[in-house]
């Protein structure tokens, strides 16, 4: 059965890993919805969370794949545990000042932010999971989407 599998690699923090990663994801055939790449809480070791979707022997594949690559430390499943995932989306919206109160009350109930106000525009910032991202995308849309720019997922394994 196909699903969304959410996977952390640790890798070296080197020129060239990120290149190596996604080379290996394209050449197997293995698309990439979403990749986020940042230091790590061990120095000289980056992680990378990789959003992918396929079945169990997919992932498998994906997992030994990866050990193959000489900067790869470790690879989790994070979708096998209950886990904590976010993602960042900056939305900028047409917003004359008239129709703002209503946009204002939509961004509250999200418990987003606005960041920017110009006379014709408002940039609104929303974190959460992917699923109210999405649901703060199309609530934006009759405003009038000028922009968006997504993060991609960040997570980790809840508790100890």
């Amino acid at each position: 059965m196909t699903k969304k599998h959410t996977i952390a690699v640790l890798v070296n923090d080197q020129p060239g890993v990120l290149q190596r990663v996604s080379g290996l994801f394209g050449r197997r055939g293995f698309n990439i919805e979403s990749i986020t790449v940042g230091t790590s809480e061990e120095p000289g070791l980056s992680r990378m969370i990789i959003v992918t979707t396929g079945d169990d022997g997919t992932l498998e594949q994906i997992q030994k794949q990866l050990y193959k690559l000489i900067d790869v430390i470790k690879v989790i499943d994070l979708s096998a545990n209950p886990m904590i995932s976010r993602e960042l989306a900056l939305i900028k919206v047409s917003a004359e000042p008239g129709a703002r109160p209503e946009l204002f009350a939509v961004v509250d109930t999200f418990r987003a932010s606005v960041v920017d106000i110009s006379p014709s525009t408002v940039i609104v910032q929303v974190v959460g999971d992917t699923e109210k991202i999405d649901a703060m995308v199309e609530l934006m849309k009759p405003y009038g989407i000028l922009q968006l720019t997504r993060t991609g997922v960040t997570a980790m394994t809840r508790g100890a």
